[in-house]
């Protein structure tokens, strides 16, 4: 059994607080999922997140038991959007909010596993009388980036407002780049068991040279 944990060996998943740093992100594969609202209190948000969870776990034993390859499951990921982009900072209206939850799998991962995943999950949900109902919503897409800015911010996600301010005004431009693609964050913490002082977040943001 090989195992497996993107976390320590992708660049991409590594981040300093304090240090907003330029990158190449690669072609990955992920499970999406699309919603809209508050995070905190949109009903869309946690059904999102119920649906990926037990989709990824199941294709972690799939992945052992036909592969070989025991890969960890990784942490969940959020790419966020608003027609003003300033509600994610000087005014940081969440109930303006789009976001496309996801989780990278491996590239192993096909389509015919997925789809059976996806049944699988339903009928266990099925058998203890149970339903998600996001499940099917949940679709696989690769997502290619390119060249990012990222950085960790390390506290509670409402602190963020400061940083990506500065991103978006200061470093982005200041560096002879313009952003391009959707605000990235990757939750390297448990909300449920990490107080919010201590969570750990990275904060990316695809960009292009127009200098």
């Amino acid at each position: 059994m090989t195992a497996v944990d993107p976390k320590k060996s992708l660049d991409a998943y590594r981040a300093k607080k304090g240090e907003f740093r330029i990158l190449e992100v690669p072609a990955m594969q992920y499970l999406m999922i699309d919603g809209a609202g508050d995070p905190n209190t949109a009903t869309s948000y946690s059904d999102a997140v119920t649906a990926l969870f037990p989709l990824a776990y199941t294709l972690k034993f799939e992945s052992r038991k036909h592969f070989g390859i025991d890969t960890v499951v990784m942490p969940l990921e959020g790419l966020w959007h608003a027609p003003d982009m300033e509600s994610f900072t000087t005014r940081r209206d969440k109930s303006e909010w789009m976001w496309t939850l996801m989780i990278m799998v491996p590239d192993h991962v096909t389509r015919v596993m997925f789809d059976d995943a996806v049944e699988a999950v339903a009928a266990k949900l099925a058998k203890k009388k149970q339903d998600s109902p996001a499940l099917r919503s949940v679709r696989l897409e690769t997502l290619h980036e390119g060249l990012c800015v990222q950085t960790l911010h390390v506290g509670s996600y409402d602190d963020e407002a400061p940083v990506l301010d500065y991103l978006h005004h200061r470093f982005i431009p200041d560096s002879g780049l313009g952003m391009t693609g959707l605000h990235h964050e990757i939750y390297l913490s448990d909300v449920r068991r990490v107080e919010p002082a201590k969570l750990r977040t990275i904060l990316r943001q695809p960009v292009e040279r127009i200098d």
